[in-house]
């Protein structure tokens, strides 16, 4: 006979990742309130999120992978200069209480949303700006500040790293929406689930039905973000981003 809790934790997870492996990020602003909803301290629900959402990265990549658009430079490149912010992003957290976290990562979260629906043109094309040698280190720092986020407060900020590679790259939305899930989905909550998992404990008897939604709402969300055009991929991301940070402010 199913469990009912594992059976709740599979959906709450594929439907946050779904919208996640769609939107570029925003797992963590739906799965991490629900973890702690159901009971979870903020830093055991945000070890046990960031081990789930390594699978989201996963489930996005085999998808990603199979329409053969992404360049090795650049996706190296996020990830060198992303993962020294998500390990020092790590010892931070567990040292800043349950309410400061929520709080913070509330209003940093309803500011994308508002900062993408105030430019309708935003990310809706391919340009190729900033890619000289000052353009590479400033969008460099700019990640790592953005990979402390990520380890500190919660792999929905992914979301920033999308609208970076947006803003500060010029890629339109669906580019950086691929990049983000395969790095940030992988590679950098890997690395953030390994420092928090040294540094905190994570529920284990959660983790399989968190692990079997993230990993097929991951492949669900990146088809359609394959499928769908930039505009409709901006609006998800504007709604996902200002929704759930009012959620977590108001608690």
């Amino acid at each position: 006979m199913l469990n009912i809790e594992q059976l709740i934790l599979f959906f709450i997870s594929y439907i946050a990742n779904t919208f996640s492996a769609f939107a570029g990020g925003g797992a963590g602003l739906i799965q991490l309130p629900m973890l702690i909803f159901l009971g979870l301290p903020f830093s055991i629900a945000l070890a046990t999120h960031k081990v789930a959402s390594v699978a989201l990265g996963v489930g996005a990549t085999i998808r990603h992978l199979r329409s053969g658009k992404l360049n090795l430079k650049y996706a190296l490149f996020i990830l060198l200069t992303g993962m020294p912010g998500v390990v020092a992003g790590g010892f931070i957290i567990v040292q800043i209480p349950d309410y400061e976290a929520k709080l913070a990562l509330g209003l940093l979260t309803i500011s994308l949303g508002v900062y993408s629906w105030l430019k309708p043109g935003l990310g809706q094309e391919l340009k190729d700006i900033n890619r000289d040698r000052s353009g590479l280190a400033i969008g460099g720092f700019g990640l790592c500040v953005i990979g402390i986020l990520n380890g500190s407060l919660t792999s929905g900020t992914g979301l920033f790293v999308t609208l970076w590679l947006v803003r500060w790259f010029g890629f339109d939305y669906k580019t950086a929406v691929a990049y983000t899930l395969i790095l940030v989905g992988v590679f950098w909550n890997g690395t953030g689930a390994l420092t928090l998992g040294m540094l905190s404990t994570i529920q284990w008897d959660w983790l399989p039905a968190l692990l079997i939604g993230s990993l097929l709402g991951g492949y669900t969300g990146a088809h359609l973000a394959i499928v769908a055009n930039n505009r409709w991929i901006k609006r998800v991301f504007e709604v996902v981003t200002i929704s759930v940070g009012i959620k977590l402010i108001l608690g």
